[in-house]
């Protein structure tokens, strides 16, 4: 089954916010998901609570989701909200496959621009912009990757970058 450009029925187009409605819109997500999330220790629990508050508040997540580390170089689907995911990824490919492997945050403004199948997996072509956070657990070691994608060129920046690195360590990192 392949993905086609036209946009799903139940999905609404993603909707930039200005930097200040970005800053107001986290804060009211994170509240809420550290909230919700108090005393809490499963990780698939918490990771389907991040996705559907981060997608309620912030009008421009398309697509908001995990990837957990699946054997040594492989990333599979976790809890997501949104169109069909890509069900494996190797850390070879893609931005999600970048972010693991660098341990590091991948902002990409125009996925569009980068090489398909090798820079970029196009698991939904309403893509246009995408941010992915490595997730650590509290050993340091990486476990997931937090993907999010925007139907919008340039939707992430570094607000977004801040405020989603915060809250993955403070949920999955930091001991209670």
């Amino acid at each position: 089954m392949s993905a086609t450009p036209e946009m799903p029925y139940f999905i609404k187009p993603s909707q930039h916010l200005g930097a200040e409605d970005k800053k107001a819109a986290y804060e009211q997500a994170l509240q809420g998901i550290y909230a919700n999330l108090e005393g809490e220790t499963d990780p698939v629990l918490k990771m389907a609570t991040i996705n559907c508050l981060l997608k309620t508040y912030l009008p421009y997540y398309y697509w908001a989701g995990f990837y957990l580390k699946s054997g040594e170089q492989r990333l599979s689907v976790g809890p997501y909200q949104g169109t069909l995911g890509c069900l494996h990824i190797d850390y070879s490919k893609g931005v999600c496959g970048k972010a693991a492997r660098e341990e590091k945050t991948q902002i990409v403004k125009d996925t569009h621009a980068l090489a398909q199948g090798s820079e970029h997996i196009a698991c939904d072509p309403n893509s246009r912009s995408e941010i992915v956070v490595p997730v650590f657990n509290p050993k340091g070691e990486l476990i997931a990757v937090f993907d999010v994608d925007s139907t919008l060129e340039g939707s992430f920046d570094e607000i977004d970058q801040h405020c989603l690195e915060q809250l993955l360590t403070r949920v999955f990192t930091e001991q209670e």
